[in-house]
């Protein structure tokens, strides 16, 4: 009863309307414009985006994509539907996870706290790769620690092996984040030796097999270039170099906690402040609370802070929290109902503003007027991706010569990203027609740098359109 209940909440909260939601811009646009190439050029190894190789992130997220386009066609169900899927399995880990560890009661109890999660709910939504990543991370940590509980290799070997599917998916950090978890435990636990005790060659064969299925060929296919770009830019430069500096400050990742927890958190750290009541903790508790901090205090060292950098302390906060609300059952059924109701709601207030950051508008406006003889251009802070991969038209990102040799790709550099097709202002043709896609505010900088007589041809509430015949 209890997994029926789990599964028909996880298809309402997470694949009910996703065919609604509209890719938006600036991350997901990157996602499925490079599997839709992929699948163009029948080339499911090599990641490619505008017509350029991208070593961005590693190969699993696109074989989702590429088996969901095969599946469902190139739309935004197929997009969406594996992040869903990962999302229901993340769910029933944790109910099997906090079973295990406690009882079945606190299984259920985490399940549905997890689910009901507004950060979760997000990530089950988002074309990004963060919920691939939480499932083979969280299973890392788990098989490692029923491995330690009951002196099993055959748990440790699936924790090698779901190591390395998280390598496949998000890179090194699917190694070296469960790897230094599992030490921080091992030292407080006072069982250092345990490492001695585990099946290392075996295990990292295990690892190595899964990992080199994509790293090997993908290094000798492409060389030095492809361990610049992928360790170099998107894994070191990730870490000391902050990709987006205004979210540098020391709070970021509690507003964060306390908005994606949202309103589990807030009677368990009500509870606990007003207590001020630390009883001993078990190893069960201690490798949660490990394993959460952790996580935060590795991604609030980084340089560069993302929203969903801190997601994989969600299961063990979940368990946690469950422990609380398990005692507290009119409270807790309170909570999940009401969020259940509101995230299932929620996915049709998500329509108008992920439409807000699409381009899945101009894409339609745009493709009746393009012809063999058309050139299309974009004036904007954020280069519209969407529009590319809705409109399959070839789009080049406007600038001014100045700015174009700063934002063209460098080695080492968060120009490395701009991988788009750029135009010189002074290089707009005079013999063809034009079509302008200009973000709004951008259109007086715009007329002050081009000639010509300009149409406006639709106003949309972050572009307007604008043809040049």
């Amino acid at each position: 009863m209890e997994n029926r209940i789990l599964l028909a909440l996880c298809v309402a909260m997470f694949f009910l309307g996703s065919w609604w939601v509209p890719v938006t811009d600036p991350t997901e646009n990157c996602y499925v414009l490079t599997a839709k190439e992929m699948l163009a050029a029948g080339d499911y190894f090599s990641p490619q985006i505008y017509g350029n190789y991208w070593y961005d992130k590693p190969i699993l997220f696109y074989w989702e994509l590429l088996l969901s386009y095969k599946i469902f066609g190139v739309n935004e169900f197929a997009a969406r539907f594996f992040p869903a899927v990962f999302a229901t399995v993340g769910v029933f880990l944790t109910k099997f996870f906090a079973s295990k560890m406690f009882n079945p009661k606190v299984g259920f109890v985490a399940a549905v706290i997890l689910a009901t999660m507004p950060e979760y709910w997000y990530i089950a939504h988002a074309i990004i790769t963060d919920m691939t990543l939480f499932c083979a991370l969280s299973s890392t940590l788990m098989f490692f620690y029923f491995g330690w509980v009951e002196r099993k290799n055959s748990y440790l070997y699936a924790a090698f092996a779901t190591s390395g599917v998280a390598v496949l998916t998000k890179g090194p950090i699917g190694f070296f984040l469960p790897g230094l978890i599992i030490l921080l435990f091992l030292l407080s636990q006072r069982d250092l030796k345990f490492l001695l005790k585990m099946p290392w060659a075996r295990g990292l064969g295990i690892f190595l097999a899964i990992v080199s299925v994509w790293y090997l060929p993908m290094y000798f296919m492409h060389g030095a270039k492809f361990l610049e770009e992928f360790l170099g830019v998107h894994n070191f430069l990730r870490a000391t170099v902050s990709e987006h500096p205004q979210n540098n400050v020391w709070f970021y990742y509690i507003l964060v906690f306390l908005i994606g927890t949202a309103p589990w958190s807030f009677p368990v750290l009500y509870s606990t402040l007003r207590n001020l009541h630390f009883p001993p903790l078990d190893s069960r508790r201690r490798f949660l609370i490990i394993w959460a901090v952790t996580v935060f205090i590795v991604f609030q060292s980084f340089a560069t802070k993302y929203p969903t950098y801190t997601f994989p302390y969600m299961m063990p906060l979940a368990i946690l929290f469950a422990g609380f609300f398990v005692e507290r059952k009119i409270l807790f059924r309170r909570i999940a109902a009401v969020m259940a109701v509101l995230l299932v709601v929620f996915v049709f207030v998500a329509i108008p503003i992920c439409e807000r950051n699409s381009g899945k508008d101009v894409a339609k406006i745009i493709a009746p007027l393009v012809d063999a003889q058309t050139c299309v251009v974009s004036y904007s802070n954020t280069y519209p991706g969407s529009v590319v991969f809705y409109s399959g038209l070839k789009v080049f990102r406007l600038e001014e010569t100045d700015k174009i040799a700063k934002l063209k790709p460098h080695a080492m550099s968060w120009t490395a990203l701009n991988v788009m097709p750029f135009m010189d202002f002074k290089d707009l043709p005079a013999d063809k027609k034009i079509i302008a896609i200009v973000a709004q505010k951008a259109d007086i900088k715009f007329f002050e740098n081009v000639q010509g007589n300009w149409q406006l041809v639709e106003e949309l509430p972050n572009f307007k359109i604008y043809r040049r015949s």
